[in-house]
């Protein structure tokens, strides 16, 4: 006598492959794209060149998005199953969107508070400050006409000059405690109204060459992209959050920014 036969199910079959693939596969391709749109505001608008580097925003941004477009799609492969009643599956594929949509709303969210809003000339460099440097309380100190936490890119700024021996005493102090100068909004005033304390400080390109002529082809190729003559540019370190210093280009007659450099000039 044969013991009977016990029923064999076949999982793989019931597992639907070739569905949760193309499911995935769709949910990554949607996912790209938002990826792609994410991406173009915080390169375009938030982090544009150098402070994608000098600022970690390319980093934290790859961290954000990697691990939300990845996600997604890997639950849905998880999770898809065309035996489902309709409406559970759609219930279930809306959940996933939703928390997805809710994370990278999150991820931007950091991304946009640690976005640098300013480069402000401090005294001899130049200083990037980002939004989460500024104390908030004191922000309503911010000058008419200066916008504390623009919403598009970084602008320029200079600090003005110290009022007083004290106050500069008490500022000091403040940058020990580590409230740098360059992100207190009572001591910015307009780029321009710092034209004359920025060229007094730059120091001419050729000088940059000749303290590193290993680099001058690098810093004849910055010049080039300028369409600036050696004898007319100047420059000046940059300090940021994340980088070593950069070095900022500038017109050695207007002060205006004309290029950067990823070179320690300190």
């Amino acid at each position: 006598m044969q013991p009977p036969s016990i029923p064999v199910n076949d999982h793989t079959a019931s597992f639907d492959w070739p569905g949760r693939l193309r499911a995935a596969g769709i949910h990554l391709s949607l996912s790209a794209v938002v990826a792609a749109l994410a991406a173009l505001l915080v390169f375009a608008l938030w982090y544009p060149y150098p402070y994608g580097e000098l600022s970690g925003g390319r980093a934290l941004f790859l961290l954000v998005v990697s691990v939300d477009v990845v996600l997604g799609p890997l639950i849905t492969l998880a999770i898809f199953n065309r035996r489902k009643p309709r409406t559970e599956l759609r219930r279930d594929l809306a959940v996933v969107g939703l928390l997805q949509v809710a994370g990278l709303a999150y991820g931007l969210w950091t991304v946009n508070l640690a976005r640098p809003v300013h480069m402000v000339f401090e005294l001899d460099r130049f200083r990037v400050v980002h939004q989460v440097d500024i104390p908030l309380e004191i922000l309503d100190r911010t000058p008419p006409g200066i916008t504390a936490i623009p919403l598009g890119r970084p602008t320029l700024l200079s600090l003005r000059p110290f009022r007083s021996e004290q106050e500069k005493l008490d500022f000091t102090l403040a940058a020990l405690g580590g409230v740098h100068l360059s992100a207190r909004p009572d001591l910015w005033e307009p780029y321009e109204a710092g034209r004359e304390r920025i060229l007094a400080a730059a120091r001419p390109v050729q000088d940059l060459a000749r303290r590193f002529p290993a680099r001058a082809a690098e810093i004849e190729a910055a010049l080039r992209k300028a369409n600036a003559e050696p004898a007319q540019a100047a420059y000046l370190p940059l300090i940021a959050r994340k980088a070593e210093a950069w070095t900022v280009l500038l017109d050695a007659r207007s002060a205006q920014v004309i290029g950067y450099l990823p070179l320690d000039s300190f």
